[in-house]
């Protein structure tokens, strides 16, 4: 039986032989140098341990998974197989207990299974990841016939068709998990599409179907030309790379490539910061790159391998013209040569595809033949008109538009044709709002404009559709969609270097000069519409036509708004909610109505808000005398900067409460569970707003618009709209909730008075990117449109309690807030306050009131 003192020696001879290979490797880091090095120091150890604590009679040890492999990684966990000639005695479970335990005093990670010949056997054929660790089972110890017999058995078992499909639903099902993409801002260099895995995957259907046991022998084969065989070892052997650094790195088994460690990963690599680039976004457009060829190249070999599979009868051959044929279902070319012959080929491909929706796909070898041939598109082929016109029909056709443009991105087609296209291809955007790469989000918002001209989504985005439907020529959204973020990451203003870039575009392909204008007015303007309505007062009727004169037509108005729609939907799942599609269109409407002819000025705005109020309220069966109390109390600027149901609303609950001491609370759902409305009615405070924000910040409420009225007499009256936290949705049994605890916190003078301390704001912490990869916070105040105010706006990475902190200052610095605009884009903030105050009037105790401001979001969060 091992003792202690034999295990800790044990444990500490593995332990410097792993360092000795850590610090060779650190020499001269080959990859697979390492993982064989800590394999076979792993080897020795388990076979010295069973010296001491030997296996039941007969037994064997057998490495399985990686580690059978013969590759094992600083962290990984260790899975053995210990493989018996009969169900265990109760001394051979005595045995075994005693060898597993010694192999954890080891510190190992380990996994193990003690099964029989049967056991393996019906384990495998109902398990596809039991199956292939058998696979590749290694003998360490013990009985070795034993281990033979068994994988004998297994290959004799296996049948190779059944293997395949189950491993192809397991890929395509990681792949869900993984987000069907190789673009994730924090991939996970062995699950995610692309990575190691697929390779792995790659590999064990081709030892199944007899093509070859490793890489060497599947490059002597026709599966892999030698070039496509260099290929894949060089993303093999970066990959096995970059998974040992992250290893080592995190000191633990860590496959992502978190934001966290990116910076040291870009050191240990070596890259330094560009002029507009961190070291960092190099990295991870290195790492796209490699990603993207084994996407491409596993996707062509699994085909091929499912080809020589599942032979088909060739009467299945459908020709479709010289060039282009359909082979089960897929389409196929005439010779392999084709694109070669007659590059323009490589165009029309994607063309037929369009306008043969029953296609399944293309065959391995059309996109073989595309992915050698992708060299042919040089200066040359971006000017032969002939490519123009196709490329041009391509984005016309009613159908297949989305998935043509990532068929031509992941074979490298549509980056070599538009070379500033392949600058953006796996550029990272640390803006905190991102979260795909520009050429991925970009595929996105085409995908959106294209949804909104189906029929099938028009209940998503009714307006977009309508608008959409009745736009000639839609298809220049398209352009403009692929040229809006295409100058990211060059320095200066993307908008308007992207502008130039689609105005050249559209020059080189014939597109007409009021298209062209469209497309150029788009890329430069695209993020106007969403400036205006997420940060400007709506309620202005100045704003609204400064805004017009900006637009000048309604067809730029429908696209530019299609356009927005598009782009803050393909931007992140976080950013986009209900509330910033109703500011949206409210802009849309009250902008199309100042370009049909509507100039009302504020008198004009004024009278017709109180007469929409007042015609709700009779509505409600109040008298016009029942309100005048409450409506004495309110000036212009309350009228003005509340839309006719909220006034209504308030005058409903108010009416008669007008000198009420008690506050009183109020909130409703507005629109389609599209958020909440909070209403507060008190005598007025100097804490008053610190403790509304307090109260939000507890109940991780997200302030999107406050707005900010005192009444003649001296009351306050507040409104806010809120979101819920993403994971409730439940704004109405929310609502009665709000006002109870609300009107509580306003009701209790004690609770006013009592000291308010930060750690009580919710204790959700700051994402790890925006502490990874803050933004310099930035604040900018200046006089509003009307000379009586002031507008701070302020830029600054999300935080819990961030509204509080700023509405601390606010009360410090005796400056009262009027409304508030919120802009919350995924882990950025992006605010606009209206303020009052002498503070701001004095320059000296003005630039104090800034200076607190930046200090407080600089804060490091809570």
């Amino acid at each position: 039986m091992n003792s202690p003192v034999t295990a800790m020696t044990a444990k500490d001879r593995l332990n410097l032989r792993r360092q000795e290979a850590i610090e060779n490797y650190r020499k001269q880091p080959r990859p697979e140098a390492l993982l064989a090095a800590l394999r076979r120091v792993t080897d020795q150890t388990l076979r010295e341990i069973i010296q001491h604590t030997p296996l039941p009679q007969g037994a064997a040890m057998a490495a399985v998974g990686g580690y059978g492999r013969g590759e094992l990684y600083p962290y990984s966990d260790i899975d053995v197989l210990i493989l018996l000639q009969q169900p265990p005695s109760a001394a051979d479970t005595e045995k075994l207990e005693a060898l597993v335990a010694a192999l954890w005093d080891l510190g190992l990670d380990l996994g193990h299974s003690v099964r029989t010949i049967a056991d393996c056997r019906h384990e495998a054929a109902s398990d596809i990841t039991v199956e292939t660790a058998l696979m590749e089972a290694r003998w360490l110890a013990g009985n070795k016939p034993l281990l033979e017999t068994l994988v004998r058995t297994m290959h004799e078992q296996q049948d190779a068709q059944t293997f395949f499909q189950a491993k192809r639903a397991e890929m395509q099902q990681r792949h869900a998990r993984m987000g069907d993409t190789p673009y994730a801002l924090e991939p996970n260099c062995k699950e995610s599409p692309g990575g190691l895995r697929d390779l792995m995957v790659l590999l064990w259907v081709c030892q199944a179907a007899g093509i070859g046991q490793n890489w060497g022998e599947v490059g002597q084969t026709q599966l892999l030309t030698a070039t496509e065989y260099r290929a894949l070892r060089r993303a093999e052997l970066a990959f096995k790379r970059l998974r040992i650094e992250l290893h080592l790195l995190s000191g633990r088994r860590e496959d992502r490539l978190l934001f966290d460690l990116q910076p040291a990963l870009a050191a240990i690599y070596g890259f330094e910061a560009a002029k507009t680039r961190r070291p960092s976004e190099l990295l991870m457009q290195r790492y796209y790159w490699a990603a993207r060829v084994v996407s491409q190249l596993t996707t062509i070999l699994m085909q091929a391998v499912e080809e020589k599979l599942f032979p088909r009868p060739e009467d299945e051959i459908e020709a479709i013209d010289d060039d282009f044929r359909i082979v089960h279902g897929r389409l196929d070319i005439t010779r392999d040569d084709a694109f070669e012959r007659k590059p323009t080929l490589l165009f029309r491909a994607f063309l037929v595809m369009q306008e043969r929706p029953a296609l399944t796909g293309m065959s391995a070898r059309v996109m073989r033949a595309m992915w050698h041939a992708r060299r042919l598109i040089d200066p040359q082929f971006r000017r032969n008109p002939v490519n123009r016109y196709l490329f041009m029909q391509i984005l016309q056709q009613p159908q297949g538009i989305v998935h043509a443009l990532r068929r031509m991105t992941m074979l490298n087609i549509l980056p070599r044709y538009l070379p500033e296209f392949r600058k953006i291809v796996g550029q990272m955007q640390h803006d905190l709002f991102h979260a795909y790469t520009v050429d991925q989000h970009i595929l996105r918002v085409i995908r959106n404009l294209r949804r909104f001209t189906m029929p099938e989504h028009a209940q998503e985005f009714p307006l977009a559709s309508q608008l959409i439907a009745d736009m000639d020529r839609h298809w220049i959204l398209y352009v403009a969609a692929l040229y809006h973020d295409i100058a990211k990451g060059r320095g200066g203003n993307h908008s308007e270097l992207g502008a130039r870039d689609v105005r050249r575009f559209c020059k080189n392909h014939n597109i007409d000069d009021a298209d062209t204008e469209l497309a150029e007015f788009l890329v430069r303007q695209h993020l106007t519409l969403s400036q205006y309505a997420q940060k400007r007062d709506l309620s202005d009727p100045a704003v609204i036509h400064e805004f017009a004169r900006i637009v000048q037509t309604k067809r730029r108005l429908a696209a530019l708004y299609l356009l927005t729609v598009a782009d803050i939907r393909g931007t992140s799942p976080k950013v986009w909610n209900s509330w910033k599609g109703k500011l949206l269109e409210d802009l849309y409407r009250l902008t199309l109505g100042a370009l049909g002819g509507e100039q009302p000025d504020t008198g004009t705005v004024l009278a017709q808000r109180k007469e929409a109020a007042a015609a709700e309220i009779r509505l409600l069966g109040l008298r016009d005398d029942s309100r005048d109390e409450f409506w004495s109390e309110l000036d212009v600027a309350y009228f003005l900067r509340h839309e006719a149901s909220e006034i209504a609303w308030h005058t409903r609950h108010l009416y008669y409460r007008v000198n009420s001491p008690d506050p009183v609370v109020k909130a409703r759902v507005i629109g389609q569970n599209e958020g909440l409305q909070i209403m507060v009615y008190t005598p007025d405070r100097d804490d008053l707003f610190v403790t509304l924000c307090r109260y939000f910040g507890q109940r991780a409420l997200g302030v999107q618009d406050a707005r900010i009225h005192t009444t003649r007499h001296g009351w306050a009256l507040d409104s806010f709209i809120v979101l819920l936290p993403a994971h409730d949705k439940d704004y109405r049994s929310q609502a009665s909730l709000v006002e109870h605890e609300l009107y509580e916190r306003l009701a209790s003078t004690t609770q006013a008075q009592a000291p308010i301390s930060p750690y009580t704001i919710s204790r959700r912490s700051s994402s790890r990117r925006s502490r990874v990869f803050p933004i310099v916070p930035n604040v900018l105040l200046q006089p509003d449109e009307s000379g009586r105010s002031w507008r701070l706006a302020v830029a600054a990475s999300d935080r819990p309690g961030l509204l509080y902190s700023l509405a601390q200052v606010f009360e410090a610095h005796a400056v009262s807030l009027k409304m508030a605009k919120i802009m919350t884009l995924g882990d950025r903030v992006e605010d606009v306050f209206i303020v009052e105050g002498a503070a701001l009037e004095n320059p000296r105790t003005q630039l104090q009131f800034e200076r607190a401001v930046l200090a407080k979001l600089d804060e490091t969060g809570i």
